[in-house]
């Protein structure tokens, strides 16, 4: 996996927004000539104030919303593309299983019954819930869901991976242990990551680049690149470089919200 350095925009972003604006139909100007580029492979998280458009920014990169003006240019032909969306809610069936809920969106797509037991059974192992098939949505943790969660997105082998929120209402702990986890992942995966945090510490500690953004209307205020080494653990974060970074980034998001 290259570095956050070696990961710069030296060719085509995988994801451009170029220009972009979004206005809701009540007349709230979520993004306004919002101009942003997203490497490939690269962990770039969205941090800044409730309201600043972040999660909106997901949702047009989806599809599922359209941009009022502007653009979003991709790397490949929309038959190419494959994205897997992670919600801040695990969103699962309380009426199936684990197995069943991961294997959902491969039943939707009518692929064949070995092909996506493969696809599933993979995917458990991927996020750790081997043993955990045939339980239900109600026996499970705030953690075990959310990997439920995160399992249900890989079994559709995305090449980019958008996470909204996903870790927000876990415990410390917990969250810690799933950043880990997560940065495993897209490590031996090598997806072109967009994630959604409130948290400093996360999207230093995650990414590749943090974007900080501003409200009112929502717009990039910075990017700041990490440049720290991977594989992460717990002792960076006791390390003063990635104290500086928190600093940085913190200050940079300070400034957006005075402006």
């Amino acid at each position: 996996m290259p570095t956050p350095a070696e990961g710069s925009l030296e060719g085509p972003p995988a994801i451009a927004l170029q220009q972009v604006s979004k206005v809701y139909p009540n007349g709230t100007v979520a993004l306004k000539h919002l101009n942003l580029a997203i490497g490939n492979a690269q962990f770039v998280s969205l941090l800044g104030p409730s309201g600043c458009g972040k999660s909106t920014i997901l949702k047009l990169i989806s599809g599922l919303s359209k941009v009022s003006s502007g653009a979003i240019a991709w790397s490949e032909t929309p038959s190419q593309r494959r994205l897997a969306y992670v919600f801040q809610e695990a969103a699962l069936l309380p009426w199936l299983t684990v197995w069943d809920n991961i294997g959902l969106p491969l039943k939707l797509a009518h692929l064949r019954r070995n092909a996506a037991n493969q696809r599933v059974s993979e995917a458990i192992a991927l996020v750790g819930l081997d043993g955990f098939e045939r339980a239900y949505p109600r026996e499970l943790s705030g953690g075990m869901k959310m990997r439920v969660s995160i399992a249900r997105a890989l079994v559709t082998q995305p090449e980019v991976l958008l996470l909204d929120e996903p870790f927000g209402a876990l415990d410390e702990i917990t969250r810690s242990q799933l950043n880990d986890e997560l940065l495993k992942l897209w490590r031996e995966k090598r997806w072109t990551v967009v994630f959604v945090t409130h948290s400093i510490y996360e999207a230093v500690y995650l990414s590749t680049h943090v974007v900080v953004m501003g409200a009112n209307p929502g717009r990039v205020i910075t990017t700041v690149p990490i440049d720290l080494p991977y594989p992460r653990s717990q002792a960076l974060r006791m390390s003063p470089q990635y104290s500086t970074y928190c600093r940085e980034v913190s200050d940079r998001l300070y400034s957006a919200r005075a402006e």
